[in-house]
Order: structure tokens, then sequence, then C-alpha cells
């Protein structure tokens, strides 16, 4: 006889079929979840830095590199060029005004000067036939005036006896005509002799000072000849230290070369590279500090150089106030403050990681129970190397982490682990 099989109410089948029912459901609700709710995320607090913000004094401020340089540096520049003969110190030698450095062969030079000298000669040696031939024609001139002179007098003579003769009827009406006619004609004639003097004395005169300034223009040409070939002699331009000397014996050297540099070491300078971000809020008279043996040294701009080198900065020259550090050298580093605003009252919280991957729009505040931390919006304007400036979303004794936010970029909430 037939016997009925009881059927299993919980078979494997019906079992996977409810498990994968359940799975699913459990899955859309963690994508609904992650979408809508709050994601946590568990961190161990000596894995995250917990900054306090604070107010007090700030002033926005930017680090650059500085290299220490000579207040001044005079160039040695070939002003004709021409062969190196002899040089009489080596680089790094102190130098006095004067002293000289090196000496150069340049024929073109020294035949300029042979041939101006001629020129000179020759000019001079023109000027003084000119003048004794001007003297011999003055000479000349006041002898035929002379004559002239004596002739005129006798026909005065003769006229002046004659008229009163003629009122006398004493002679006849043809003599005191010829008389007054004799007269006239040597007036007449001592007046142009006069002339004639007159005029030649004043070309006389404009040709011998025309010849004078050119001979003076000669000689101011040849004056420069004279320093061009003394100039062969390179000689220190001020008291400093010679450097960057480039010039072996035998080296021929093109006009405008440069030959070395003097260094005045009286005092320093510091020149120093800026990003060209800051191009427009650097000037004149921004200060800046740097420490040094311990001690903290002032520097002020003096002199901003607005092109921008390859690299995206440009440069600037800034000067001690106040006393340079002792020991400091030429082309030594130093790492410099640079104070771009007054000192102010604000709101800060310290730099961190935080800041590159929220854009200092957001950080996570720390709750008061210290166990937690959500994220909160805030607004950052300046910075200097260790703050942010806080506009708004904090206030002073908030706590917020600022270590590095990395893997955060999701999480709504930090959940503190390990806090004592």
């Amino acid at each position: 006889m037939d016997r009925a099989i009881k059927k299993k109410t919980w078979t494997v089948k019906r079992l996977l079929t409810i498990g994968g029912i359940t799975a699913l459901v459990l899955l859309i609700a963690y994508v609904v979840y992650s979408e809508n709710g709050k994601q946590k995320l568990n961190v161990d607090a000596e894995r995250i830095t917990i900054s306090e913000v604070t107010k007090g004094m700030f002033q926005e401020n930017i680090p650059i590199n500085g290299v220490v340089l000579p207040i001044e540096t005079y160039y040695i520049p070939a002003i004709d060029g021409g062969r190196v003969e002899e040089r009489y110190v080596e680089d790094g030698a102190m130098m006095k005004k004067g002293d000289p450095i090196l000496r150069l062969s340049n024929p073109d030079v020294q035949l300029d000067l042979a041939n101006q000298e001629t020129q000179v000669f020759n000019t001079m040696t023109q000027m003084n036939i000119q003048k004794t031939q001007a003297d011999v024609n003055s000479v000349a001139k006041l002898n035929e005036l002379a004559d002239v002179t004596n002739t005129y007098n006798e026909a005065l003579r003769v006229y002046n006896v004659d008229k009163k003769l003629y009122a006398q009827h004493a002679i006849g009406e043809q003599e005191w005509i010829t008389a007054q006619n004799t007269y006239q004609y040597n007036l007449r004639k001592k007046e142009l002799a006069e002339g004639i003097l007159h005029e030649d004395s004043i070309s006389t005169k404009q040709q011998l000072d025309q010849a004078e300034e050119y001979y003076k223009k000669m000689q101011g040409t040849l004056g420069l000849m004279k320093q061009k070939v003394n100039g062969l002699i390179v000689r220190a331009p001020i008291d400093g230290q010679l450097t960057s000397l480039d010039a072996e014996i035998g080296m021929n050297k093109n006009k405008g070369d440069q030959l070395g540099e003097i260094d005045v070491l009286t005092s320093f300078k510091v020149r120093a590279d800026v990003d060209e971000h800051y191009l427009s809020r650097v000037y004149n008279g921004l200060r800046g500090s740097f420490e040094f043996a311990d001690t903290t040294y002032n520097l002020e701009i003096r002199k901003v150089f607005t092109a921008v080198k390859t690299g995206g900065t440009f440069q600037v020259d800034m000067f001690f106030l106040g006393k340079v550090p002792k020991g400091i050298r030429r082309g030594q580093t130093l790492q410099i403050k640079l104070f771009l605003s007054d000192p102010s009252q604000a709101i800060m919280v310290p730099k961190g990681g935080f800041f590159q991957q929220t854009g200092g729009n957001w950080i996570f505040k720390v709750s008061p129970d210290g166990k937690t931390a959500f994220r909160q919006d805030i607004q950052l304007n300046r910075s200097s190397p260790d703050f942010y400036e806080v506009i708004s979303g904090l206030q002073p004794g908030d706590k917020v982490v600022t270590s590095s936010y990395d893997n955060y970029e999701h999480i709504q909430e930090l959940v503190i682990t390990g806090n004592k």
C-alpha cells in the first residue's frame, strides 16, 4: 500500500531564493543610505592632527629664497678690445681705485693715436702760418692806410689854404675847384682804406677763431685717443674685491667683452625670487625678515625687476635695515619671510594637509566631547607659512582636523577612536 510523502517546507531552493532577496534588499538599503545618509569612518586619534582655532595678530607673508650679493658690483669691460699681454693680479684680489689689473695691446688704437697726433701737429702748423700771414697782411694794410692818410692830410692843408686865398680873391676859381676835388678824392680814399682795414681785421679774427676752435676739437679728440691707449691698461674703477676675472695671457678680447667685476664689500644686499602670482602685490618698501645665528634681521625691497623669468618668478633686491649679520658671505642662501600686509587681529586655523583636498571650502570640526568630527563649511582668506585667516565658519576655541583628508572625500562624519 502506497504511503503519502510529506512535502518539506524549507527546501534548499527556497532558502537560496529567500537569501538572494534579502541580500538584494540589504544592498539597495546600503546604496540608498550611502547616497542620502551620513557616511561614517572610524579614525584613530593618533593618526590625525587636531588643531585649535585661535584669534591673534596675523600678518600675511610668503616664504622666498634670497641670495646674498655685494651692495654694488662694477663691471669691467674691454672698452676697445685687444690681446691680453700681462696680468698684474689674480681673481679674488682686494683692489684700490686705480690699481692696474691687466694690460691689453691693440695696434689699431695705437695707430689711431699716432695719426691723430700728426693731424694735431699739422693743424697747429697751419694755424701759425695763417696767423703770420694775417699779421703781414695787417701790416700792409696799415702802411697803405698811413700813406693814404698822409696824402689826405696834405690835400686837407691845401684845401684850407686855398679856401682863404679864394675868399681874398688871391687865386682863381679853377685853382680853388682843383683843391676841392683833390680834397674830396683823398677823403673818400682814406675812408675806403679805413673800411677795408676794419673788414679785414674782422675777417682775419673770424678765421683765426675758427682755426682755434678746430684745433681745440682736434686736441679733444687727441685726448680721447690717449685715454683709449691708457685704457689698454685696465684699472680698478673703485675699491673692492676683484671677481670673475676672465682674461688669460694671449686671449683676444672683443670690444665690450666682460673682463671681470669689482664687488663693493662695505655692505650686502639680497636678491630674491618671488612667484609671479604676487607680481601685482610686490613693490618698493615691502619688508621681510630672516633668522641668522638665532637673531632676526630685517630687509626692505628697494628694487623690483618686473620681467618674469623662466620658471614663473621675478626678482627683487632687498637691503638690510639696521645691522648686517656678522659672518654673512657672498652667495649665501637665506630663507626670508616677505610680509604682504600689516599685522592685524584675525581668527586663524593652523595650516595642514586638509587644504589640498578641500581647497579651504570645508573642514572637519571636532565635537565638544572629542568623539566625532563633522563637515563644516568655512571661508579662508589670507595665509602665512603657519596659518590661514578664517573669514567665516569657525570661532576661536573650535577644534578641527588639519591633517591630510586622503580618502575622506565622501565621508560626512569621522568617529574618533582611541581617545582617553
